[in-house]
């Protein structure tokens, strides 16, 4: 009777399992914010950037937007991200349906004061913020990574690379080029808008908002949400194929025999 009865303890641990599983959480988006603390960022700049998010998960403009979803939640977790195996969860994955949720998901981050480090590995940003998604246990409608960040990539494999293979995924990434200050240092380069725009941004409905005054941070991270959470495509524009220069994805970046 041995081997009956362990059979029978094993199949009622197979239900029991089965039972207390929890299903995936469908939400509207799954978004990971992607904040650049790379030491070409000032502490100022850190500083600024950080309450342009807080501010904007307490803007009733933003609890509206969550609202009017198709479920009427999203998903969002907040990343901190440098040079290649520099990157950091500071809020976890966070349930907002509401004001509520919104507000303690902007005071988790107000509490964790941003930190600096060296390098500036976007590439390395995105595939971390791919794997976030994967043991998420959420069923978004649409998955989106929000990066920001003053510079160009400079360590690790190609920008262009880690773009297309989420892209390839069916994940959005989304930019906010920092043009806030002259370029000074030798990764900084003058049009990181058409970087962005070339190189790091990708997928159905992607855009990017550059800020090029710091009036206009709290802003344009507020309009940026609000686009990503609704799902609201980019205004379109009428532009000429070859309409204007296109940006050298390669700019910050050295040989290494990791790109093969």
């Amino acid at each position: 009777m041995r081997p009956w009865v362990a059979a029978v303890l094993a199949c009622l641990l197979c239900v029991t399992s089965s039972r207390g599983a929890e299903p995936p959480t469908e939400v509207d988006v799954a978004l990971v914010l992607a904040v650049d603390v790379s030491l070409s960022m000032t502490a100022d700049e850190q500083f600024i950037q950080r309450s342009g998010y807080v501010e904007a998960f307490r803007s009733a403009v933003v609890h509206q937007a969550v609202r009017q979803g198709l479920l009427g939640r999203i998903a969002v977790t907040y990343v901190e991200w440098a040079g290649v195996g520099n990157q950091r969860v500071v809020v976890p994955w966070t349930l907002i349906a509401g004001r509520e949720e919104a507000l303690a998901f902007a005071d988790l981050l107000s509490q964790s004061p941003p930190r600096r480090s060296t390098w500036t590995s976007i590439a390395s940003a995105i595939d971390f913020s791919v794997g976030l998604f994967a043991n998420a246990g959420l069923e978004p409608l649409r998955r989106v990574i929000d990066v920001s960040g003053d510079g160009p990539n400079n360590q690790g494999r190609p920008v262009t690379r880690a773009r297309d293979d989420a892209v390839a995924q069916g994940i959005v990434i989304n930019g906010l080029p920092l043009m806030i200050r002259e370029p000074s240092g030798p990764w900084d380069i003058k049009d990181l808008d058409l970087y962005y725009r070339d190189c790091v941004i990708g997928g159905n409905g992607s855009f990017m908002v550059p800020v090029r005054e710091r009036e206009q941070f709290a802003d344009a991270i507020r309009t940026k949400i609000v686009r990503e959470v609704a799902g609201q495509p980019e205004p379109p524009r009428v532009q000429r194929i070859q309409a204007g220069p296109r940006a050298n994805c390669l700019v910050g970046d050295r040989p290494s025999p990791e790109w093969d």
